[in-house]
């Protein structure tokens, strides 16, 4: 059974305050995570998780737990 947009848009929410607590607990913080908007509000049900902008020392932090992560 497919999902509906509705609940595509549950998901993405969902999946971004996951990804925003998992973040949190490596001390990395991406101010501009969200679901985006434009596709939110398109008629297709696949919206996408923008990242969005950050500092260069954000983005060591994360480099640093992904690299961590695969260890």
């Amino acid at each position: 059974m497919a999902l509906q947009s509705e609940e595509w848009l549950w998901e993405a929410e969902e999946m971004v305050g996951r990804l925003r607590e998992e973040l949190g607990e490596l001390g990395v913080v991406l101010p501009s995570l969200r679901v985006d908007p434009v596709t939110a509000a398109t008629r297709e049900p696949y919206p996408l998780v923008e990242l969005g902008r950050c500092n260069l020392n954000t983005a060591k932090r994360l480099a640093d737990a992904l690299h961590e992560a695969r260890q």
